[in-house]
């Protein structure tokens, strides 16, 4: 958490302001992040033009111009957030501010704010291809483009005995999938989350792919999900919480059968099913 949908919500809420800014300024207050901050971060970004911002798997990707093209590599982790503030209204720095980003816009000056309580995002600048970052070299393809769908699920999990719902998490199979999601669609797409990958027909790959796509673009739609940390660039949660089939329901009963919602763990997380839905 946050998983793709709460990041394009982000995405998209940074991208009509932070398009065509220019970075003024970057103060780190705190570079112990998951992986330290590089001590030339703030010279990389300052000065440079942010063309636009892109979405890959769980990453945030700040295009910018300058002298050679580069990117803002960012990930929130597990409580990061990014809000926008008007310099003239800027709020006192919390405990957990850990980078500011200021940006000359059209609509005048403000700062780009990164807070994260836990600590577990990144912000990296790197330059050249995304295929030499190490952290995008090895994802799978977008679930919300025709790069996914059933029959590469099919071929590519013949040999995949573990339980389709680990395999759905994989991102080197496919990315952004995490584990609220993963529930979700195989709740919608009647699948079993302990059925072996191998063992799922093309057929029910072809429905978990349309479940997966839609799921997570009603998520999107709703700006996400909100358990505990995460909220948007405006300060303000996701509901697409209160539309979960199964995630976080367990004894409950199923809203489409009645049968008490079952849990189980699947490398660690959590996994609640319902027994007579999901076969």
């Amino acid at each position: 958490m946050p998983e793709l949908p709460e990041v394009e919500t982000v995405r998209r809420g940074l991208e009509p302001l932070l398009n065509s800014a220019r970075i003024t300024a970057v103060v780190v207050r705190d570079r112990r992040l998951r992986w330290p901050v590089a001590e030339d971060f703030e010279a990389s970004l300052t000065g440079r033009w942010i063309r636009h911002i892109e979405r890959r798997s769980k990453y945030l990707l700040f295009r910018l111009t300058g002298p050679q093209p580069g990117t803002l590599l960012a990930h929130l982790g597990m409580t990061g957030s990014f809000t926008t503030h008007r310099v003239t209204a800027l709020p006192e720095i919390r405990t957990h501010d850990h980078v500011d980003i200021r940006l000359a816009t059209q609509d005048g000056d403000y700062v780009l704010r990164y807070n994260d309580p836990r600590r577990f995002g990144s912000m990296h600048f790197f330059s050249g291809e995304d295929g030499s970052q190490p952290l995008l070299a090895e994802l799978g393809p977008e679930p919300l483009t025709d790069a996914l769908t059933g029959e590469y699920l099919y071929r590519e999990t013949r040999r995949r005995t573990g339980p389709i719902k680990q395999a759905l998490m994989d991102n080197t199979l496919v990315v952004g999938v995490g584990n609220i999601y993963a529930n979700e669609s195989l709740f919608r797409a009647g699948i079993h989350p302990s059925r072996p990958a191998n063992r799922v027909s093309l057929a029910r790959y072809e429905r978990l792919v349309r479940e997966v796509k839609a799921v997570l673009a009603e998520a999107i739609a709703a700006g996400g999900s909100t358990l505990r940390d995460f909220v948007n660039t405006a300060g303000e949660p996701g509901y697409f919480q209160l539309d979960y089939f199964v995630y976080g329901r367990d004894g409950q009963p199923c809203r489409v059968c009645a049968t008490p919602l079952r849990l189980m763990r699947h490398g660690g997380r959590a996994t609640v099913f319902c027994p007579t839905c999901q076969r």
